[in-house]
């Protein structure tokens, strides 16, 4: 269910069963350089990702709901015409 003022990627992270420190470990580890905090900020909406940033976090998301069994993918930001 999501919560008044849910941002996508907060959704589609919790849907992944990942945490934010998770979600960071996974967007590093893709080549993401936004620290832990800035991407606590991307995901609580607090702060707006530049494009690869949100793409990053998309893809880390999307790998663990692949290995979950293809829930719906996060949209990347070509697809929201970000």
């Amino acid at each position: 269910m999501t919560r008044p003022g849910q941002t996508l990627l907060d959704k589609a992270r919790l849907q992944a069963g990942l945490s934010v420190a998770d979600l960071w470990y996974a967007y590093f580890a893709l080549g993401g350089m936004a620290r832990p905090e800035e991407v606590a900020e991307f995901v609580a909406g607090a702060r707006e990702p530049a494009r690869l940033d949100y793409d990053l976090l998309a893809q880390a998301i999307n790998e663990r709901l692949s290995e979950l069994g293809g829930e719906k993918p996060t949209p990347y930001s070509d697809e929201l015409g970000r």
